[in-house]
């Protein structure tokens, strides 16, 4: 029985990997939480109640662990503006929380959730595995600093070689379970769909990578159970999607409705990035293989979402 902590239970990309896990009769997991009692209404929802251990972060460090997973910190961009400078704060203090932890359980492996945005702001290009992390030190903007929040934090992982450590770099990740109000195109993409609107969007032409939850499950899965390693590694589908592909398909799958504009309404909490994924696939090392393109993943998201969203509509 592998025995998993996971910190930051809340967010949706955990509660995705709960789900996944669910399956699985040899992992236990414990949820912490700043806000348990939500962590534990959701399980309700999903016919998992009692199913896990779920705790405030006040008891964290009580128990044995064989792995810990670290996803604390902010889901979608506007929260990134509302937090401001605290994102420092927050990421240090639940990194301290897990490697102090490492201190007295020196083989609990640990996986810290970084993301792309630790190369920087500038992504003209896809990072790969020689790609420097740049910083405009004399000049640090507001987008910056979740990326250097992360940064600092992986330098410290590395300064640990006695510990497994793995930074699993998200770049952009998307589930049916996305909050659609969030700020991500995507989302914007289907509230115009849901709400059969016309949606504004920029004439550039952008390209991301989006990880589909399966696929993030292997990858968490495959970190779990390979030989204790100290690294960073960039998350990656079997292929990228630009956004005039993402919008046509979209638009012929989805009836989505759609008008180029010189500028729009949009959120850029990190920068703005034309091709913000990595060609660096060091996770194949350790056995990762995805089974999703990032257009394949999206329209299969898509489409549950859409249609979970009508079933409610009916319903209210």
């Amino acid at each position: 029985m592998m025995r998993i902590a996971i910190l930051g239970a809340t967010s949706q990309i955990a509660r995705d990997l709960i789900v996944s896990f669910s399956a699985e009769k040899d992992k236990q997991l414990h949820l912490f939480a700043r806000r348990p009692e939500e962590v534990a209404t959701w399980l309700k929802t999903i016919n998992l109640p009692e199913r896990y251990l779920v705790n405030d972060f006040t008891v964290f460090g009580e128990q044995e662990f064989d792995a810990v997973i670290n996803f604390v910190g902010v889901g979608n961009p506007a929260q990134a503006v509302v937090m401001g400078n605290s994102i420092f704060d927050v990421t240090l203090h639940f990194d301290d929380l897990v490697l102090n932890y490492l201190q007295s359980h020196p083989t609990c492996r640990y996986l810290f959730l970084s993301s792309g945005a630790v190369y920087g702001t500038s992504f003209n290009e896809p990072a790969n595995r020689d790609t420097p992390a740049v910083v405009a030190i004399n000049n640090l903007s507001p987008q910056e600093w979740y990326g250097v929040s992360k940064l600092y934090a992986e330098c410290r992982h590395r300064a640990h070689p006695e510990f497994s450590i793995f930074d699993i770099r998200v770049f952009n990740y998307f589930s049916r379970t996305q909050d659609i109000s969030a700020r991500f195109l995507i989302t914007d993409i289907l509230r115009a769909i849901r709400d059969k609107a016309v949606l504004q969007t920029s004439a550039e032409n952008i390209v991301r990578d989006f990880l589909h939850p399966t696929d993030f499950y292997k990858l968490v899965s495959t970190l779990l159970i390979t030989p204790p390693v100290n690294a960073a590694l960039d998350c990656y589908s079997l292929n990228p999607v630009d956004k005039f592909t993402l919008l046509s398909e979209m638009q012929e799958k989805l009836d989505l409705q759609f008008e180029m504009t010189a500028a729009c309404d949009s959120i850029n909490a990190t920068g703005s990035k034309s091709h913000y994924y990595s060609l660096n696939t060091r996770a194949a090392d350790f056995g990762y293989q995805p089974s999703y393109n990032s257009l394949e993943g999206i329209l299969l998201e898509a489409s549950a979402m859409l249609k979970l969203q009508t079933l409610q509509a009916g319903y209210s």
